[in-house]
């Protein structure tokens, strides 16, 4: 097997683990909290807000530090830096003996956290140019299927063998991926000679000034948010759909698998569409298709036509941020690739929040059928910023060769 498909294959089973494990809290926090001594209702609903957004909160703060260490010293050290230190902080969460202890951890976790990029810059470095979009696909893939799979393993292993023990034996599995990673991925990278003085503003604003670099980040921001931010909100639709069905939360766990399960299937191929006809027509093309599929969920009248449309939005997802990976690939500063992505990962956690607050408020003035029209909204948004931000990008997102830019062309000028 070649080695960037090896490696390929390793960081998809530990992105599956790092992301499964950074979900799978999320079914029963608010009966863990009860179990570590808060009683009052409105408590501990206040402390699981709290608790779920603080490893969101330090996730983000740290994620351009850790990816300036990575562009310094290597991608695959951050690999196993996430890996084990995720591991020691979920372990610890099963011997929490109260809420204040369970938040520390989670700040700790968050602060740990940056897995996801580093896969992601390695992947991206240590792949050839025109399999690329075919790799980040795949990655995502495993992405997208830990972060469905993880509320549900969590949720069972919970029932099966108590609070505790999803946190052992979570820990338990990311340590193993890590180990993993240090035996198993070989990483190509230069060590860079001259010591960097840059600070964070300054890398910020060298990243920034690459066109189209900005528009991408607020790109990955806008999908996420129109995307993930109609999540939380689908329990309620279901229920609005089906009042009189007793297994409620089943269906409405299908519900919001149907798009996880349709992403993971269509990312890797996408991924080969846009390595052959450019991951700027993908891009575009995608987010159509979730426009088409996002408005009549607003209109549906049985359960099964919101399962459906849901699907078939997820499959559209598959050809998003997938192609906005490959797309920082081709544009983001030699050398400072991990730092890019890392504030491609930021934008996504700004996005993600943003999308859930907002689409909340437009959930309570207009109703919950609104919350698909925004999101169809902003897709629409998203492509006529990708259109004018963006007009020559299919031009680089095509193999080299194919689109006459050398691979050390990286002023983003085309020769």
């Amino acid at each position: 097997m070649e080695k960037w498909k090896r490696n390929l294959f390793i960081l998809y089973v530990g992105q599956f683990l790092a992301m499964a494990s950074m979900s799978c809290v999320t079914p029963f926090l608010p009966l863990y909290l009860q179990e570590l001594g808060l009683t009052d209702p409105e408590e501990v609903r206040w402390w699981t807000g709290i608790i779920y957004a603080a490893n969101l909160l330090t996730a983000f703060i740290f994620s351009p530090i850790w990816g300036k260490i990575a562009d310094r010293y290597g991608r695959k050290l951050m690999l196993v830096r996430s890996g084990i230190g995720m591991a020691v902080t979920i372990t610890l969460m099963g011997l929490a003996t109260s809420h204040i202890h369970l938040l520390i951890l989670r700040l700790l976790n968050g602060m740990m956290a940056g897995f996801g990029p580093a896969a992601i810059a390695l992947t991206a470095t240590n792949t050839p140019k025109e399999r690329s979009g075919y790799a980040l696909g795949i990655l995502h893939s495993g992405s997208v299927a830990g972060t469905m799979c993880g509320p549900l393993l969590g949720g069972l292993m919970a029932d099966w063998f108590g609070f505790a023990a999803v946190f052992f034996y979570t820990g338990v599995s990311i340590f193993i991926a890590a180990l993993i990673v240090i035996f198993l991925v070989k990483e190509n990278f230069e060590k860079q000679d001259r010591k960097e003085k840059t600070n964070f503003v300054q890398d910020f604003r060298k990243i920034v000034s690459r066109k189209p670099i900005a528009s991408l980040f607020v790109s990955a921001s806008i999908i996420r948010s129109a995307m993930v931010g109609t999540l939380p909100f689908i329990p309620l639709y279901v229920q609005s759909l089906a009042p009189s069905q007793d297994n409620l939360f089943f269906l409405a766990g299908i519900t919001a698998a149907s798009m996880g399960m349709a992403n993971m299937i269509t990312a890797p191929q996408l991924g080969k569409l846009g390595d052959k006809y450019g991951s700027h027509k993908v891009l575009i093309c995608a987010a159509f298709g979730a426009i088409l599929f996002s408005v009549p969920q607003a209109f549906v009248q049985e359960l099964w036509q919101l399962i459906v449309l849901r699907f078939c939005t997820g499959a559209c997802l598959g050809g998003m941020m997938p192609s906005i990976h490959v797309l920082v690939r081709h544009f983001a500063p030699k050398g400072m690739e991990s730092r890019t992505y890392s504030y491609v990962n930021c934008a996504i956690f700004l996005g993600g929040m943003a999308g859930a607050l907002g689409m909340g408020a437009v959930a309570s003035r207009f109703g919950l059928p609104s919350i698909f029209i925004c999101s169809a909204f902003l897709l629409l948004l998203n492509n006529g910023l990708m259109k004018f931000t963006l007009p020559d990008a299919n031009r680089y997102s095509k193999p080299v060769g194919m689109a006459g830019v050398q691979d050390n062309n990286r002023s983003g000028e085309v020769k």
